[in-house]
Parts: structure tokens; C-alpha cells; sequence
């Protein structure tokens, strides 16, 4: 085959997908007509590319999934392994690989956690909690932020905060509060003492007024992702503890996207001096090699049902396939110190290089994030804090692409999500990227 052919061949299988895709595929959140999705053929480490080989930097890692990488050898390999062994199994039957799994993801936990619920993943691990703590608790009520993002079903969508929930607004018992987000303060806070004092007097103030009775849990993120990368302030996870606690309330913390490696620990909580009663994860546990995820249970609620039926189930809870990428994943994590890598990265490279960005461009109102999970607050001005438009958004998403770098974009923030394998090198060229960005003209 020539060059000319090989070119023309990959060039027809890039026009291919994108015409197969435009036919027949219905995007989630989009408007169909005014898509133009990317094209990606393949990936590796903290890189994609499509069937032309043009490469992309992926600082999105997809939707904030990918943590481990693009075609890690062990996790594809532990698939292939399991999908010549025993491809798929009735979750009712006891597999090896679910248990390896299960005893992994526990190992990480605080004590006093020893179940695991399988799920799909991320959003039907919120419903099956939410599920588990009526059960538990009798009531009904779900508290949550209005800064927040849990899913596209049910409860789920529901429980979420942000513009989804008004379409979607279908299930019952769901109140929400603002959590505490001190750049924009709704509380007239001026330090990250006051907004986590504040919002916790407002979060009271809201069970006194739902009636403490009736509440079955607060759910929060443990770090809000896709509402901004809103790092808790001192003081505040724990002060929601210690309000459950004093109100008789299950806390739910949704790590599905800051789980597994993704803030430079196993779990976004740790450090925060909180433990919850039931844990909802996705995303990071396996990279989203293999749709899962799960409700990590203490042993309090899991007790409910040692003689109680549990009301729930998914014929792919536990897949073998979902399983075995699990297993390989947190092994591997655990053996190459991609954990430890995303914590130095975070600390290391990324604070002080995003922190020189705001140095230089006016545009950056505020950078907050862990580990490697990041945000850039972009403004049209530091004084008012006005937010940055949405066409001009649009222009820094396409300039961004245009210089190979993948971002992921929300509102009016960058959000700097690179996978937890991402090295030095790779950092200063997506920071070099940002930063010629966002010194073109974009506001004119």
C-alpha cells in the first residue's frame, strides 16, 4: 500500500465514524444538530489520537475517568484473560474475581466497611444508596448541594443541584442546600473559616426547617467535580458528620468521580477527618475500562440485611469482565505508586505551574484543586468576578484543540483532570498550551 492509499484509507475511516456517528448515534446532554464530535481511534497513557494519527494530550481524562490511562497492558490484558475464562455470570453466583474485587476495594476503606454493592455504574450507585439509607433510617428525605452532580437517573438526577435536575424532576423527597464555595460566597464569607462555619449554621438551618425526623441522609461529593473542583474549607466535612450524627442522619459521600487516585489518595475524604455511612464509587476504580461501580456499605447498614431482603438488584452487578479490570486496576495502582504520582504531581507541578498562570493572565480568577483535580475560574474581570461567556469558552475550547491538548471545559472554568499516570514533562506541555491560549485576544 502507498502512502497516498494508507492516508486515503485512514482518512475515509475518520470521515466513516464521524458520518456513522452523525447517522445513527443521539448524544447525551446536546443538542444532536449542532455536534461535531472528535473523532478517536486509539489511546495510550495520558494520550488519544484518531485513525489520522493526529495525537491529543487528553487533560480531561475523558469525563474525569481515566485515571490509570488510556490502554493500561495489565487492565486490558486482565479483561482478555477473564473473557476467555467465564466472559459473564448471574450475580447471584459467587465468583472469584467479584470477590477479589470486592476484598480490594474494602481493604481501602475506613474500618468498619466489609460489603460491597455493584452497580453499573456511578449514577445507580447513588440510587442503591439512597435506597440503602431509607431503608435503614425509615425516612424519607434526601439532602444534597445545589452545586453538585450525581447522575442521569432517577434519584439520582434528582439529587443533583445543577440545570439537569429542572428537566428531570420526577422523584420525591429531595431538598437541597449550598454548600460552601467561598470565591462566590453565599454566605458573605471572607475566609475559609467563615464559609465552612457558615454553611454548616445554613445546612442546620435547612434540617431544623425539612424536619430532622424525616431525613434519611445528606449526600454530598466529597470534592464537587463537575460544579467547579470545590475543595471542601476546615472543618466542614466534619461539621456535616458531626450534624448526621446529632440529627440521626446517614452521610453519603459520592467519590465516584475524586475516588481512587484521582486527589492523590485512595479516597477524597481522607484527610478530612470524616468517615461516612455509605460510599458511592465509578469512574477511577477501573478506569472506565468496563462500565461499574458500587455502594461500599458499613457494617451498620449492611447488618439491616443479614435477615431483611435488600429491595435491589442489576443483572450486571458484579460483571466478570468489570470485575477483573477492577482487580488489575488497583493492583497496578498500588504497585507503580500512580497514586503517589497524582499526589506529587498536584503538589509539585501543577500548584506552582497553574499558580504562575494566574500570576500572568487577568483572566484566571481563582485556582483551587488536589492532587490531579484542578480548576481554573475564568472571569471577564477580577474585580466583579464576572463569569467568562460562553462563546468565549467556546473560542478557548477550540484553540485549545486546535494545539492538541484535550480539555475538559464546564460553565465558565478549565478544568485540569489529566490522568494520575500524566508526568512532569507531560504537565509543562499542557500548561505551555494553556498559557499561549489564554494570551491570544479571545475577549475581542
Amino acid at each position: 500500500m502507498t502512502d497516498t492509499t494508507a492516508q486515503s484509507a485512514t482518512s475515509s475511516r475518520n470521515d466513516l465514524a464521524y458520518e456513522l456517528d452523525r447517522a445513527h448515534v443521539f448524544h447525551s446532554w446536546s443538542a444532536q444538530g449542532s455536534l461535531k464530535p472528535l473523532v478517536i481511534a486509539g489511546g495510550l497513557g495520558s494520550r488519544v489520537w484518531d485513525f489520522d494519527g493526529r495525537s491529543y494530550l487528553d487533560f480531561s481524562s475523558q469525563l474525569v475517568n481515566v485515571n490509570i490511562g488510556h490502554q493500561h497492558p495489565a487492565v486490558t490484558q486482565a479483561i482478555i484473560e477473564q473473557a476467555g475464562t467465564l466472559a459473564t455470570v448471574a450475580p447471584s453466583t459467587a465468583n472469584l474475581a467479584r470477590g477479589e474485587s470486592a476484598k480490594r476495594i474494602v481493604e481501602r476503606a475506613p474500618a468498619g466497611f466489609n460489603k460491597v454493592f455493584f452497580t453499573n455504574g456511578g449514577a445507580d450507585a447513588i440510587e442503591n444508596a439512597i435506597r440503602m439509607a431509607r431503608l435503614h433510617t425509615g425516612r424519607d428525605k434526601i439532602l444534597s448541594t445545589y452545586r453538585s452532580y450525581h447522575g442521569n437517573t432517577g434519584a439520582a438526577i434528582v439529587a443533583t443541584g445543577d440545570w439537569r435536575r429542572i428537566p428531570n424532576e420526577f422523584a420525591r423527597g429531595h431538598v437541597h442546600f449550598f454548600g460552601p464555595y467561598l470565591y462566590r460566597s453565599e454566605f458573605w464569607a471572607t475566609t475559609p473559616e467563615q464559609e465552612s462555619e457558615r454553611s454548616l449554621r445554613h445546612l442546620e438551618h435547612v434540617i431544623q426547617s425539612e424536619g430532622p425526623s424525616g431525613i434519611a441522609a445528606v449526600l454530598l461529593e466529597s470534592i464537587p467535580g463537575t460544579a467547579g473542583v470545590l475543595v471542601p474549607p476546615p472543618g466542614y466535612l466534619a461539621g456535616v458528620r458531626a450534624l448526621c450524627d446529632r440529627y440521626g442522619i446517614q452521610l453519603i459521600l459520592d467519590e465516584v468521580m475524586a475516588g481512587f487516585g484521582r486527589t492523590g489518595n485512595w479516597f477524597a475524604f481522607e484527610g478530612y477527618d470524616v468517615t461516612p455511612d455509605l460510599i458511592t464509587f465509578a469512574k477511577g476504580v477501573n478506569s472506565g475500562y468496563v462500565p461499574t461501580g458500587g455502594v461500599i456499605i458499613s457494617d451498620s447498614i449492611a447488618s439491616d440485611f443479614e435477615t431483611n431482603v435488600f429491595p435491589g438488584g442489576l443483572t450486571y452487578s458484579g460483571h466478570p469482565l468489570a470485575m477483573a479490570s477492577i482487580v488489575a486496576a488497583l493492583d497496578a495502582m498500588k504497585n507503580e505508586g500512580i497514586v503517589e504520582n497524582a499526589a506529587r504531581i498536584g503538589r509539585d507541578v501543577l500548584a506552582p505551574g497553574l499558580a504562575e498562570l494566574q500570576a500572568k493572565h487577568k483572566v484566571i480568577g481563582e485556582v483551587r484543586g488536589v492532587g490531579v483535580f484542578w480548576a481554573l475560574e475564568l472571569v471577564a474581570d477580577r474585580e466583579t468576578r464576572h463569569p467568562l461567556s460562553g462563546a468565549v469558552m467556546g473560542r478557548i475550547k477550540t484553540e485549545l484543540l486546535a494545539r492538541n491538548l484535550l480539555p475538559f471545559l464546564a460553565e465558565n472554568r478549565i478544568h485540569v483532570v489529566p490522568p494520575c499516570v500524566v508526568t512532569d514533562d507531560e504537565v509543562a506541555e499542557a500548561l505551555a498550551i494553556y498559557d499561549e491560549v489564554l494570551s491570544l485576544d479571545l475577549l475581542a
